[in-house]
């Protein structure tokens, strides 16, 4: 989806994308970054509780479909005046069963845009690894995906499913959004799911898209096209126990 600074026409696009993925047979349905806000100068406007209207809307879709929520991430109010850039993980039931708390700030000069993200957002310092349906499930944001050294935190704690939700630049998506994503699902043998913001945001950064699911075998099972839609996949668990059980690098690791 391409949020904006108008935080009901978001939960109304998400809403709507919730239930289109659920249709299709979805169990997890994951969204993206910052997805009931987005308007970089204006974050801390976009500012909001836990238990404010953004994960309440994403706790009802989860209860009304009967689906886990990966509820990609919220601008969560912090003390001080600061936010955290955070990601819950919300069950069928509608109970909140993981909270991260980004932990890499953006912090770069890229496409001819310097992005803070330290500015207004205070750190996280904690990885989390939740259960949902059964399965472990590791949790990351967006810039996280460049530090290697969290996701093999995430494959010590047993996740078999990691999430990426992200509203990554159109000028680095380009050429390291995929070779990134597979590169994590390749070395820590899970599977990622990348729901990713696109298009031209109200503080004008754009957002390359391209959400997608990959094995892991680092084979990508599907992908949204450019612009707004749903990526859909099964997850064969069978298919991940074997690509460990064949080529054991988790266990060979000597560092």
């Amino acid at each position: 989806m391409s949020s904006r600074a108008d935080r009901d026409a978001n939960l109304a696009t998400a809403g709507r994308l919730v239930r289109r993925a659920a249709a299709a047979g979805a169990r997890l349905v994951a969204l993206p970054e910052k997805w009931p806000f987005v308007h970089g100068p204006r974050t801390r406007e976009g500012a909001e509780a836990l238990d404010g209207p953004s994960l309440a809307a994403a706790a009802g879709w989860a209860r009304e479909l009967g689906v886990a929520v990966l509820a990609g991430s919220v601008i969560e109010a912090a003390a001080d005046g600061w936010v955290h850039n955070t990601s819950v993980l919300v069950g069928p039931d509608g109970a909140a069963l993981g909270t991260y708390r980004k932990i890499h700030m953006f912090d770069v000069d890229v496409g001819g845009v310097a992005y803070r993200e330290s500015a207004a957002t205070a750190a996280g310092d904690e990885t989390v690894v939740a259960e949902a349906l059964g399965r472990r499930i590791g949790m990351s944001v967006c810039y996280d995906v460049r530090f290697p050294e969290l996701y093999r935190r995430l494959a010590d704690g047993g996740a078999e499913v990691i999430t990426v939700p992200a509203a990554f630049t159109e000028t680095t998506g380009r050429d390291h959004w995929e070779p990134l994503l597979r590169a994590r699902a390749i070395e820590n043998q899970a599977f990622v799911l990348a729901p990713g913001q696109h298009g031209r945001h109200d503080d004008g950064t754009v957002s390359y898209g391209r959400s997608m699911i990959v094995d892991p075998w680092g084979v990508v099972l599907a992908q949204v096209p450019d612009g707004e839609g749903v990526a859909v996949a099964d997850l064969d668990f069978g298919r991940l126990e074997d690509v460990r059980a064949r080529l054991p690098a988790l266990r060979h690791r000597r560092l």
